[in-house]
C-alpha cells in the first residue's frame, strides 16, 4: 500500500483491509510513521512519540476488535497510557507518568487500535486553539497560518492531515467540536457518562467534560462509540446503552425530524457571515431531506450560566494543578504555567464551596430549561463556532494583560454555541457541511436529546451521504507529501 492510498481510508476501511489479509498491521504502522515524518514538521501535532512501541505492538497478536491494526493517536490530556508521559500541555505537568492505563485507554487497545503517540494540546485544555508554550503552535493543515482549534487541535490536525484516520479527543466546552469544525472532521461529543472516566476521575470538570474522539466519517464515530461506551467498575454515573448498536443506528434512516435552528448565540456574540451562509445552506439541505425546520432557541440566563461555567473551570483548574504539583513536587508559578492559566489557578483557589455548589445549581437550572426545549425538538442546529478558523496567535493564553474573566470570554466568544451542551450533558456533533470563500472548513453543530446519540448518528449519516466530505483533502496532507 502507498501512503496516498493509506491516507484516504477511514478507520473501518483500513480495518477491513487487515481483516481480509490485504495489508498487515505492521505495514499500516510503518505508513503512519512515514506520515508523521513528512507532515509533523509542518504542522507540529505530535507531543510524545510512541512509534517504536507501536511497531512492536503491530508485530504482535492484536486484540480482535472493529479497528484491529489501525493507527491511532492520544490527546495529551486526561486519558493516560501506562508508561507514557501525560504532560497536559504544560511545563508544570511535563513528564507525569502513570504505571497503568486509564479505562478508556484499555478499551481503545481492546478495539485493536495501535497507538502511535500523543498529540499536542493547550495547557490544561483551557483554550480554543492549540498553541501551548510547551509545544509551540500547532498548525491547521488547510492553511498553516490558521489555528486548528482546541483543545483537541493536535488530534484533529493529525486526522485531517492523514497521519491517522481517527484520534482520541475530549470536550469540556467544545474541545471536540471546535477542532472538528476547523479541520473538516466529524466531532461527536457523547452524552455525559457515555464513556468511562475511571479509575482516576468520577466526572471530568464537574461533569462538563467527556472523552471520545475525532473521526473522518460518521461510521467510524459510531463503531468507536460501540467499542468504548459504557461504565467502568464503580462509575459515578453513566448513560444507559441504546437498544441496538450505534453502528446499526448510523446505518438506519432518521425518519422525519423536527429540528430547531439558530444563528444567534445565547451570549449575543456576532457570528461571521460565512458561518451563517453555511447554516442557511444546511437548513435548506435538511428541508430537502424531508425534515421540519423551526427557528428557535432555548431560554437560558446566559449571564448567570457564564459565571457558573467560569467558576467550574477555575475550580477544576485549581484542583488539577494542585494534584499534579503535589505528585511531581513542583510549585505552580509563572515559570511553569502560562499567564492566564496561572491567574485561573489563583482565582480557583479563592472560590468557596458555596461558589462551587452555586455554579452547579445554576448549571442544573439551565439543563432543566434546555431539557424542556428538547421535548419539542429532535435536534438543535447551529454553527459549531462563530467564525472560520482564526489566525494563530489570536487566542494567546500567555498574555499577562488578560484576567480570568476576559480570558473565559475570549474562548467562549469564539465558540458561543458549544458550551451549553457540556452544561446539559447532551450529545452534540459537528459535521463539515460547508467551506469558507478561501477554502477553510466550516462545521455545523447538531445537538440531540440526552442519551440519544442514536438520532444524531442517523441524521449525520444521512447528511454525509447527501454532501460527502471525506473526498476533500487539505493542502498539507500525507498523500500530498510524497
Amino acid at each position: 500500500m502507498k501512503l496516498y492510498e493509506y491516507a484516504r481510508y477511514d478507520g473501518l476501511g483500513l480495518a477491513e483491509l487487515v481483516k481480509r489479509g490485504e495489508v498487515a498491521p505492521r505495514e499500516l504502522t510503518a505508513l503512519a510513521c512515514e506520515a508523521i515524518r513528512l507532515v509533523n514538521p509542518q504542522l507540529n501535532v505530535i507531543a510524545v512519540s510512541m512509534q517504536e512501541l507501536a511497531i512492536k505492538e503491530s508485530e504482535s497478536v492484536l486484540p480482535k476488535g472493529p479497528f484491529t491494526g489501525v493507527p491511532f493517536l492520544l490527546k495529551d490530556s486526561t486519558l493516560h497510557a501506562a508508561g507514557v508521559p501525560l504532560n497536559s500541555g504544560s511545563r508544570l505537568g511535563e513528564g507525569m507518568i502513570y504505571p497503568y492505563d486509564s479505562e478508556l485507554m484499555r478499551r481503545f487497545r481492546q478495539a485493536g487500535l495501535v497507538t502511535m503517540g500523543s498529540t499536542t494540546a493547550p495547557e490544561f485544555g483551557f483554550n480554543a486553539t492549540t498553541e501551548a508554550v510547551l509545544y509551540g503552535p500547532t498548525r491547521n493543515p488547510w492553511n498553516p497560518e490558521k489555528s486548528p482549534g482546541g483543545s483537541s487541535g493536535g488530534s484533529a490536525a493529525a486526522v485531517a492531515a492523514g497521519i491517522v484516520p481517527l484520534a482520541h479527543a475530549n470536550d469540556g466546552g467544545g474541545s471536540i467540536r471546535i477542532p472538528a469544525s476547523c479541520n473538516g472532521l466529524v466531532g461527536l461529543k457523547p452524552t455525559r457518562g457515555r464513556t468511562p472516566n475511571g479509575p482516576d476521575n468520577g466526572e471530568v470538570l464537574s461533569g462538563l467534560g467527556v472523552q471520545f474522539a475525532v473521526t473522518k466519517t460518521v461510521r467510524d464515530a459510531a463503531a468507536l462509540l460501540d467499542a468504548v461506551a459504557g461504565p467502568d467498575s464503580g462509575a459515578y454515573a453513566w448513560a444507559e446503552r441504546p437498544d441496538r448498536p450505534f453502528s446499526a443506528e448510523a446505518a438506519a434512516e432518521p425518519g422525519r425530524l423536527r429540528i430547531a435552528w439558530t444563528g444567534n448565540p445565547l451570549s449575543g456574540t456576532p457570528v461571521d457571515k460565512e458561518c451563517l451562509r453555511v447554516l442557511h445552506e444546511t437548513v435548506g439541505l435538511c428541508e430537502e431531506l424531508g425534515h421540519e425546520l423551526v427557528e428557535a432557541l432555548p431560554e437560558v440566563d446566559d449571564e448567570a450560566l457564564f459565571e457558573a461555567t467560569m467558576n467550574l473551570w477555575a475550580a477544576n483548574t485549581y484542583h488539577g494543578i494542585e494534584r499534579l504539583s503535589k505528585a511531581l513536587n513542583r510549585i505552580p508559578s509563572e515559570h511553569n504555567l502560562e499567564a492566564t492559566i496561572l491567574k485561573t489557578y489563583r482565582y480557583g483557589a479563592s472560590l468557596s464551596a458555596h461558589d462551587l455548589l452555586t455554579a452547579l445549581d445554576i448549571s442544573a437550572k439551565a439543563a432543566r430549561s434546555v431539557g424542556r426545549f428538547f421535548e419539542q425538538y429532535d435536534a438543535l442546529l447551529s454553527p459549531a463556532i462563530a467564525s472560520p478558523p482564526l489566525p494563530l496567535g489570536v487566542l494567546n493564553a500567555n498574555d499577562p494583560e488578560i484576567d480570568v474573566r476576559r480570558w473565559t470570554e475570549q474562548v467562549f466568544t469564539y465558540a458561543p454555541f458549544t458550551s451549553l451542551f457540556n452544561t446539559t450533558g447532551q450529545p452534540a456533533i459537528s459535521l463539515p457541511l460547508g467551506w469558507s470563500s478561501d477554502g477553510l472548513p466550516i462545521g455545523m453543530q447538531f445537538a440531540g436529546r440526552f442519551a440519544d446519540e442514536a438520532a444524531l448518528l442517523r441524521l449525520a449519516a444521512q447528511l454525509e451521504a447527501a454532501r460527502p466530505w471525506n473526498h476533500k483533502r487539505p493542502g498539507i496532507h500525507a498523500a500530498n507529501s510524497q
